[in-house]
């Protein structure tokens, strides 16, 4: 005798439907598993026949339709991988043949600048093309170098902390310096009368030693400068500008020169009047600290750096100022600068520069692999980017991502350590590139085109 049913006729029904519905998806998914082999070993005639012969079987029209429709996606899903495959196959190709070439550009040492006595986190060049460099340092000062001797002609002293950044005024002698005392200051840098000032002095030397001087010194010329002579110090800013609760990383003037932004560990940047000193705006939103900042050379426009992994844009052309957040980076961004062009070039703890189109923030237009972590970018006015590294390398790519060369580092020649910061100066000089690293050197290189790519 049959037992009756134990399940309701209407959950029995459900059931059966649901298992019908089932096994038509492992019907189709073992179809495609056989389109898929047929296609892997060339046979895919004969795949398309069992197909059919599934579908006749099934006796379904409908059903027949949907099966030719899952095969053309599933040709075309595969149409695209293959073109993926191939063009990541290309990118990759071209990055191992470009290795290969030989360096665009020749690099040679030139001149060290001694005289810090801790890390030298940055290195500056004034935008009018002056023969001098700045320097911010670990050891609480901030220098003027000339770029023709080599020696130091002035040294700042006003800061408490470590000095992280240094930045010349675009049009007047000013000089801006940020430091871990949580302050940053702006100050005289009177450069005729530093150069004056020194001639003086050597005037003096000679004079006690019974010798008149028959020509004016050359103030540039080191070997006629009395080695016991120290540097001129400054101690007291123009203005001391106050606000931040955490170090200062860094600082930067705006275009025009009349407003100063800073940027801190206090995850904030702030906005200063140039000319009083006084705070104006103070701007939020990053998550953790920052760690760069700079401005756009001819529009009020900002970038600031931090350690959540992003850079932000700040356009001060409006009254109501924006924002925009560029991600991509997967660890701390350690810089973020613009380029002559609508561009910005951002370096980061995990090992790659990027370069950005400011018109478009979702992805970067291309992507430069490094062999350590990034720390501050420069870019000439050609548009070479140079990249300094943690491994003591320094790197030069062009906008495109395209790999020129890099530092020389033969015999004694180049840093010992971290290279923290470069600069490049933008009038034509024997040095035209600067390096600081902690090993509290700075050195003046010269960085040309290769001759037989000049001559083409």
């Amino acid at each position: 005798m049959q037992e009756p049913p134990v399940l309701p006729p209407a959950i029995r029904t459900k059931l059966h439907s649901l298992f019908s519905e089932i096994e038509k998806e492992f019907e189709l998914l073992y179809l495609e598993n056989l389109q898929l082999q047929g296609r892997a070993s060339g046979s895919w005639d004969a795949g398309s026949i069992q197909v059919s012969e599934k579908a006749s079987a099934v006796g379904d029209a409908t059903e027949l339709d949907g099966l030719r429709q899952k095969k053309q996606k599933v040709s075309q899903q595969s149409s695209l991988q293959r073109v993926k495959a191939a063009t990541k196959l290309k990118a990759q190709t071209s990055k191992i043949v470009s290795s290969f070439k030989g360096a665009l550009i020749t690099t040679s040492f030139v001149k060290e600048f001694p005289g810090h006595r801790d890390g030298v986190w940055d290195v500056s060049c004034p935008r009018s093309g002056q023969p001098f460099i700045g320097t911010a340092s670990a050891d609480h000062t901030a220098s003027i170098w000339s770029t023709a001797s080599g020696a130091c002609i002035l040294k700042y002293t006003g800061h408490s902390g470590s000095v992280n950044s240094i930045r010349f005024h675009p049009s007047r002698d000013l000089v801006l310096t940020a430091s871990g005392d949580t302050t940053a200051h702006i100050w005289q840098a009177d450069m005729v009368g530093i150069v004056s000032f020194r001639s003086t002095v050597f005037s003096s030397a000679l004079c006690r030693q019974g010798i008149k001087p028959l020509v004016e010194p050359d103030p540039d010329d080191q070997e006629c400068v009395d080695d016991k002579t120290e540097s001129p110090a400054l101690r007291t800013p123009r203005f001391e500008l106050k606000g931040h609760t955490n170090a200062v990383i860094a600082a930067d003037w705006l275009s025009a020169g009349d407003q100063v932004i800073t940027g801190s560990w206090d995850r904030t940047a702030n906005l200063y009047d140039a000319n009083t000193g006084d705070c104006l705006q103070s701007f939020t939103g990053h998550d953790q600290e920052l760690t760069h900042i700079h401005t756009h050379p001819s529009q009020p426009l900002v970038v600031t750096s931090s350690k959540d992994c992003t850079f932000r844009l700040w356009d001060f052309r409006e009254t109501i100022h924006s924002v925009s957040v560029f991600q991509g980076h997967t660890e701390s961004v350690s810089c973020a600068v613009f380029t002559n062009e609508d561009k910005v070039v951002s370096g980061s703890d995990d090992r790659t520069a990027r370069i950005w189109d400011l018109r478009n923030m979702r992805s970067p237009l291309m992507t430069i692999r490094n062999d350590s972590s990034v720390n501050r970018v420069a870019i000439s006015s050609s548009g070479t980017i140079a990249i300094p590294s943690d491994n003591r390398q320094v790197r030069f790519f062009d906008l495109e991502g395209q790999r020129l060369g890099r530092l020389s580092r033969s015999g004694r020649q180049g840093h010992r350590r971290m290279v923290c910061s470069v600069a490049w100066a933008e009038e034509p000089q024997q040095i035209n590139f600067y390096t600081a690293g902690f090993d509290r050197l700075v050195l003046g290189w010269s960085v040309q085109p290769c001759k037989d790519l000049v001559s083409r």
